[in-house]
């Protein structure tokens, strides 16, 4: 207040006041309003000529109407950010002055706000080429980041409607993918603070984020982000084989002790998978720093995110096939409180059971259903065993209606939902049939007898032959080992049944054998980009291989005593650790059937010889 009341200091100026320009340039003498923006436009120009200028325009506001736009444009120019205390506040009145009196300049106030929520650039040329861009390191970007902060809540407080007409800027200047790291991680960062302090715009903010985030998953297919790691790796490794080669001396054995890992090793190889996992670490750190207080779980602001991030997850990750990492927001808020886990597999429910949804959608809702209950670490087995009574049941009163009718025959166009539903069920017991049965043996194998699998397996829409292999021989591995259904049989025939697919190519025909009808993808495989990933880790159940010994175990089919057995040798040596590894291994006799860990899109074409 002291600042803002006391005069501005003098300074060397050409031409009259401010007020006696503009009144000149009215009646058409032009002379000193260009003077005066050429003052403005100077680069040169001193802090005290600015601040003199602003004194005068703050009191002048009035006189800067629609006309005059091009002079507002040149103080909307103004270098007032990387200035001194006294001109930052100053060109903070100023602005607050001109939108309270002259709304018509709001839009250009607000473009020039949302411009500086990236990093400068700096060029340097040489004969008309740029030989350098790159960003600004200035160490003062944060402070000027929130200086801009304060610059808006300025301009909302004096025009409640900023948020409608800030929105399509933010959409604007948001920038292109290819656009450096660093820019597209404060662009982001300050999107995030903006819903705090215009909370009407939280929800347009996250969909704008996650949508731009899908754009780069889906241009980043996990084979192409494994491949790129695995060429890093290897070129890595032939330098370091050279280096060691050319300079083969003794190391100092205190230097070996402390080495320490290389922050290139937190890189991602792939660009795209690189500016993918920076922001995904923001998204997280965001979501745990709205939903946390004082570092307690907020229950109340935790609803409200959830229900933002919820209506997202409809509207943009349902409809995406096949994205690989931005899904996981869904998963990180749920591993907060159980109540929102659950909330969500019922959100997925509806979804698949309502008849009125796309086929698509439905098949889709299927599919997070039984990734999210095979993955999350967090959802107890009780969590898991309703699930499982809903999906089962809803799949016996399909067969009910379906199974005698006209339809009664294998066909996904016609079923859809129905073989996504039975992928989802064999998928997580694959996952958690140990947990099932851990403790209790007998019990565990009533309960999961009362699923009635045979039926589900010998139906007349043959879901054996619509799911992905790897699932399909995983699932009849189990069941056999446990005496639930035998699967083989059907596997067999449908084997002999399929009929393959003879597609044209430039290097001539190619004979394929579709095995993955559905189009189906697990959303929650596992998460592979590096910073990111720590996020996640800790709350995801992965998937390990066992010894020969375990192998040969899940071969053989449990004697009918055991099931009397609550110490049955296999499942003590089994049973899954408090962490909730599941530690069952794809085979399938010697077979080439892999685990459905790497799922995107297709697996492998998998092929179970019938065991004699």
């Amino acid at each position: 207040d002291e600042f803002i009341s006391s005069p501005p200091r003098k300074t060397v100026r050409f031409g009259g006041t401010l007020t006696e320009i503009l009144l000149k340039y009215e009646k058409g003498d032009t002379t000193d309003f260009e003077l005066l923006k050429h003052q403005l436009s100077d680069p040169d120009i001193k802090d005290a000529q600015i601040i003199n200028w602003l004194h005068e325009f703050r009191a002048s506001v009035a006189y800067l109407t629609k006309e005059l736009e091009q002079l507002v444009n040149i103080l909307l120019k103004l270098p007032w950010l990387r200035r001194s205390r006294e001109v930052v506040e100053e060109y903070l009145g100023f602005l607050g002055n001109l939108v309270s009196a002259q709304t018509v300049h709001l839009r250009p106030c607000l473009r020039m706000i949302v411009s500086q929520f990236v990093p400068p650039r700096i060029t340097i040329r040489e004969d008309d080429v740029d030989i350098s861009d790159s960003d600004d390191d200035d160490e003062n970007i944060s402070a000027n980041f929130d200086t801009c902060h304060r610059a808006l809540q300025t301009v909302a407080r004096y025009v409640p409607s900023t948020p409608q007409f800030l929105m399509p800027i933010l959409v604007e200047f948001f920038p292109f993918i290819n656009k450096s790291e660093r820019t597209l991680e404060c662009y982001v960062h300050n999107l995030l603070r903006v819903t705090v302090y215009l909370p009407t715009l939280r929800l347009q903010i996250l969909e704008l984020i996650i949508e731009k985030l899908l754009k780069l998953d889906v241009s980043t297919p996990q084979q192409d982000i494994e491949d790129a790691e695995e060429t890093a790796n290897n070129c890595a490794s032939e330098e370091k084989s050279t280096e060691e080669g050319l300079f083969d001396m003794e190391e100092d054995e205190d230097r070996k002790g402390s080495k320490v890992a290389s922050p290139s090793t937190e890189r991602m190889a792939h660009p795209l998978a690189e500016r993918l996992d920076i922001l995904m670490t923001i998204l997280f750190s965001y979501i745990k720093d709205v939903c946390h207080v004082d570092g307690k779980l907020d229950i109340s602001n935790t609803k409200d995110l959830y229900r933002d991030l919820v209506s997202v997850f409809d509207k943009l990750i349902l409809p995406t096939h096949a994205s690989c990492h931005v899904q996981y927001f869904m998963f990180y808020i749920c591993s907060f409180k159980l109540g929102f886990a659950e909330a969500f597999l019922d959100h997925l429910w509806k979804k698949l059971q309502d008849p009125n949804n796309p086929s698509v959608i439905r098949q889709t809702a299927g599919s997070y259903i039984g990734s999210f209950l095979a993955r999350a670490k967090f959802i107890p087995i009780i969590t898991v065993k309703a699930c499982l009574d809903l999906l089962v049941n809803w799949l016996h009163k399909y067969i009910d209606n379906q199974d005698t009718g006209a339809n009664a025959y294998c066909d996904v166009a016609l079923h859809g939902p129905f073989y996504s539903t039975c992928q989802a069920v064999f998928y997580t017991l694959i996952f958690r049939h140990k947990q099932l049965l851990d403790g209790n043996l007998r019990k565990g194998l009533s309960y999961l007898q009362s699923l009635n699998f045979e039926r589900i397996v010998m139906c007349q829409l043959n879901p054996l032959k619509i799911c992905i292999p790897s699932v399909v021989n995983l699932f009849a591995a189990i069941t056999r080992k446990y005496q639930l259904v035998f699967c083989y049989t059907i596997i067999e025939r449908n084997n002999r049944q399929f009929i393959p697919v003879v597609r044209s190519g430039t290097g001539g025909d190619l004979v394929q054998t579709c095995t993955n009808p559905l189009d189906s993808f697990f959303p929650f495989d596992p998460y592979i980009l590096k910073r990111s990933k720590k996020t996640i880790d800790p709350m995801y159940q992965f998937w390990e291989e066992l010894s020969a010994e375990d192998l040969e175990n899940l071969k053989k089919p449990i004697k009918k005593g055991d099931s009397e057995d609550e110490d049955d040798d296999f499942l003590k040596g089994e049973t899954p650790q408090n962490d909730g590894v599941v530690e069952i291994a794809p085979n399938s006799y010697e077979s080439n059937t892999r685990s459905p860990v790497s799922s995107i899109g297709s697996p492998a074409d998998c092929y179970v010889p019938y065991p004699l």
